[in-house]
């Protein structure tokens, strides 16, 4: 593949991708907005307390397949067919292990309610395994335009049937039923419009091929997700249902930046530099970019979100839920190096080393048992401002290993993001100080925030010459002038 081609095909997936998440998010975001006014906090604390259970079984169903299929360049459909048969099964059984542990799951929380939620709630396994082997050949073409017509379909239809519950006093179920509902149409979309359709093939060398791989991967997953939940866990047992509320929506708003952007960049990068994964010199210079790219999105937003994160609360969802406002702020600066571990850690898994993914995913996850220590004997913001803490001590653990295999070193890469840092920090202090002047008029506040916040990042970048800056507005002013003239 050409560096032109391979260019190309990676900013015309970047826009598809970007356009996937930032619509079908946005309407995602714009209906949780809506359902936070007609909903109360304590309802997202107890959707808060079952939802942190399906991450971890669909890390169990992937199995690492995924991204073994998109790793490997010769797929054949005997190992499509073997890795969809087994998802399917093991999103069957986890199902069945949902049903009946739903009951001790409801009284280890002292909530009676969650018991039929959890049992509902868990057919979303079963539809998604039956849809990823389609999922994972998109995303192994980079064809990312039939994923961003189907999340849009689905995320309109779904957000419009759970307001129309939450106004007919349904409550929490508006946010199961919402779930439900965009899975089971998403995959639904796949399975009419995608060429591929299972054969009655099953390969247990395939399966073993893939297992050998994706096994680390199901491991290393399987920690972070199980670490992710336990702050939930920590905040649903040892304090209320609205403190989880408050939690949830937040780490929902800071997700929606941080998670989205980086599946955005995660699910475009990693089949194209799988494609170069032999070729070193190509390998930095196109991670290079790739990481500055995204992280001058990153800091620019989260920043900016937590400078503004009080009148943001304010104007979308009201004066009831003003205590989240701290949760939100500390949250973003949780997230904000989030695109940056991932983008280390895939870089691991480009180099097939997925053994090296799993060790580092354990020493991590050791060094957060005091934070979870803390959450529970000291207090939930105490919690929020250790895990600042261990998100900066895990980014250098994981640039050290990552930055090695391709030489590119902890302190290149902290040089290459400084003054975007910087440039951002200056920006997230103006922001923030605009809230404070003024005090008049709270949607007028936030308005000039964002626009103050806009103009002093696209001023610093011009200052210093940030490449990753052009090369966000060349993509989106070259994507623009062709739909306009297409």
């Amino acid at each position: 593949m050409t560096e032109d081609n391979l260019k190309q095909r990676t900013l015309l997936g970047l826009f598809w991708s970007f356009t996937d998440n930032i619509v079908s998010q946005g309407i995602n975001f714009i209906i949780s907005i809506v359902l936070a006014r007609m909903l109360a906090p304590r309802e997202f604390g107890l959707f808060g307390m079952i939802i942190i259970f399906i991450p971890i079984a669909q890390i169990f169903i992937d199995s690492g397949f995924s991204q073994a299929l998109i790793r490997k360049k010769d797929c054949d459909q005997n190992d499509y067919c073997t890795a969809f048969y087994f998802n399917l099964f093991i999103g069957v059984l986890f199902y069945g292990i949902f049903f009946f542990s739903a009951g001790p799951i409801s009284r280890f929380f002292n909530q009676p309610p969650l018991e039929k939620m959890l049992q509902v709630l868990g057919l979303v396994l079963i539809i998604n395994a039956a849809g990823l082997i389609q999922n994972t050949i998109l995303i192994k073409g980079i064809n990312f335009k039939l994923q961003t017509k189907i999340s849009i379909i689905s995320s309109i239809f779904a957000g419009l049937v759970s307001i129309g519950m939450a106004y007919r006093g349904w409550g929490v179920w508006s946010l199961v039923w919402k779930m439900i509902i965009q899975n089971f149409l998403q995959n639904l979309l796949l399975w009419l419009w995608s060429a591929w359709k299972p054969a009655f093939l099953f390969s247990k060398t395939s399966l073993r091929a893939m297992f050998n791989f994706g096994s680390k991967l199901l491991a290393a997953g399987l920690l972070d997700s199980t670490y992710n939940s336990f702050y939930y866990i920590t905040i649903g047992k040892f304090y209320s249902a609205i403190d989880l509320g408050y939690y949830t929506w937040s780490d929902n708003c800071q997700n929606l930046f941080s998670s989205n952007l980086t599946t955005i960049v995660q699910r475009v990068s990693y089949p194209v530099l799988s494609s170069i994964q032999d070729d070193d010199m190509r390998l930095k210079l196109y991670y290079k970019e790739l990481i500055k790219n995204t992280m001058f999105i990153s800091f620019t937003f989260l920043i900016g979100l937590a400078a503004s994160a009080k009148q943001f609360i304010l104007v979308l969802i009201g004066a009831k839920w003003l205590t989240a406002v701290s949760y939100l702020q500390l949250l973003c600066f949780v997230g904000m190096l989030y695109p940056l571990h991932a983008l280390n850690l895939n870089m691991l898994n480009v180099k097939g080393r997925s053994d090296l993914f799993l060790k580092l995913e354990l020493i991590k996850k050791l060094l957060s048992v005091p934070v979870i220590l803390i959450g529970i004997f000291i207090g939930i913001k105490a919690m929020l401002i250790a895990m600042i803490i261990h998100s900066f001590a895990a980014y250098f653990i994981n640039t050290y290993w990552s930055g090695h295999l391709i030489d590119y070193s902890m302190r290149e890469q902290v040089a290459d993001l400084a003054p975007i840092f910087f440039s951002s920090a200056i920006m997230g202090c103006c922001v923030y100080a605009m809230g404070c002047l003024l005090t008049y008029n709270v949607l007028g506040t936030l308005l000039v925030q964002i626009m103050v916040g806009l103009l002093i990042v696209m001023a610093c970048a011009h200052i210093f010459g940030f490449g990753s800056y052009a090369e966000i507005r060349k993509v989106f002013m070259k994507n623009l002038i062709n739909r306009k003239t297409g």
